[in-house]
């Protein structure tokens, strides 16, 4: 099955899936090209003029391209580099035709060097600010001076473009993370949903099944109870719908008392006598639920699997156990949809399952943690 699972790269695309989100910010700045147009008009003229402005297009064009991709450092790497080594390239070239004005085309390479996260980032603002300072002192015609100001703008626009991206990667896991938990939030709601569907389709169907076997061999002997038989199939088909719309809106009931009788109609319907306890008073409070859910599975796969004669019922405060006199067997000890559904109910309230076989029958024994034992080794 392919990963679903949303990547860095994705929540960038999501950041800056809008056009007008993605360049209009970082075109607003590219005003201060205008000095590099001043000084292409100053310093060149005719067929180097338009050269000049050309450049100065393309750069633009460049700059704009490769910004966003530097936002992401795991998605298109080799065309971000690519078109920053085609920056660095009409930079050069624009000195030519623009004098020392082409040097404004350092800030934005700043800018892409910052935005690319590399660890080549503070050499590269480095050089780029020697540069800046330096050319022009070897350049007669560029003034003959150390560029200190161009020097200053540069390291100050990439120090403050270096919290800005941090900013938006910063934003950018945010957003892979939220998605991250959206997903994982419905994994584990169709989760519990197709455990809760399996625990109570699987237990109330095996019902509906023995009970209208049961009806369809006393109709030829006895009428009356078939017709009784069919009205409990009637109530118990309206009733399983009821659980499965209370599953699926994240609502259910499961009491111990409710499912031991069941548990006693179901079996005694499958010709099954069943020993249940008379009174479950001594079980705790907090585990009625989780024994229910026990009964109802436990149950289920004695009436579909066991061919027994007689069911067994045990509780005490933490513990239930369910045996019968069936087949018992290594194979009854396999983990089903169903065992596996249940393992994990009880261990999400600190208990355990164990089931075991043998020639003498199948047995299902849940246990959980005796109160106060978390807070025992807390304490310890």
């Amino acid at each position: 099955m392919a990963d679903t699972q949303p990547t860095l790269s994705d929540a960038s695309r999501m950041w800056g899936k809008s056009t007008w989100r993605r360049y209009f910010f970082p075109a607003f700045w590219l005003v201060y090209l205008g000095q590099t147009v001043d000084g292409v008009s100053k310093n060149s003229h005719g067929a180097a003029a338009v050269a000049g402005y050309v450049i100065v297009g393309a750069f633009a064009v460049a700059y704009l391209a490769a910004l966003p991709i530097g936002w992401d450092k795991q998605c298109g790497q080799k065309l971000f580099w690519s078109l920053y080594a085609l920056a660095v390239a009409l930079t050069v070239a624009e000195g030519f035709f623009a004098g020392k004005d082409a040097l404004v085309f350092c800030v934005y390479l700043a800018v892409l060097t910052v935005a690319g996260h590399d660890k080549a980032a503070i050499p590269g603002v480095a050089v780029l600010t020697l540069a800046t300072v330096l050319v022009p002192r070897f350049v007669p015609s560029w003034g003959g001076k150390f560029g200190w100001d161009n020097g200053l703008t540069v390291f100050l626009v990439s120090f403050a473009m270096f919290g800005f991206f941090l900013i938006i990667r910063s934003n950018i896991e945010l957003s892979a993370a939220r998605s991250e938990v959206a997903r994982l939030a419905a994994e584990n709601e169709r989760t519990r949903i197709a455990r809760d569907l399996h625990d109570l389709l699987g237990h109330s169907l095996t019902t509906i099944t023995v009970k209208a076997g049961l009806a369809r061999r006393l109709s030829t002997v006895d009428t009356a109870r078939a017709a009784d038989e069919i009205a409990a199939v009637e109530q118990l088909a309206r009733r399983t719908l009821g659980e499965v719309r209370a599953a699926v809106a994240g609502y259910r009931d499961v009491t111990l008392a409710g499912e031991l009788a069941t548990a006693h109609e179901v079996l005694r319907a499958a010709g099954i006598e069943a020993h249940l306890p008379g009174a479950i008073d001594v079980v705790d409070t907090d585990a009625v639920e989780p024994f229910g859910w026990v009964v109802r599975e436990a149950v289920t796969n004695v009436v579909r699997h066991s061919r027994a004669t007689n069911c067994t019922v045990a509780v005490g405060p933490r513990w239930i156990e369910i045996t019968d006199d069936g087949r018992g067997s290594a194979s009854a000890t396999r983990s089903g949809n169903g065992l596996t559904g249940l393992r994990e109910r009880i261990d999400n309230v600190g208990g355990t399952v164990t089931v075991s076989g043998s020639s003498r029958g199948w047995t299902v024994r849940a246990e959980l943690t005796p109160l106060g034992a978390d807070r025992a080794r807390v304490d310890a």
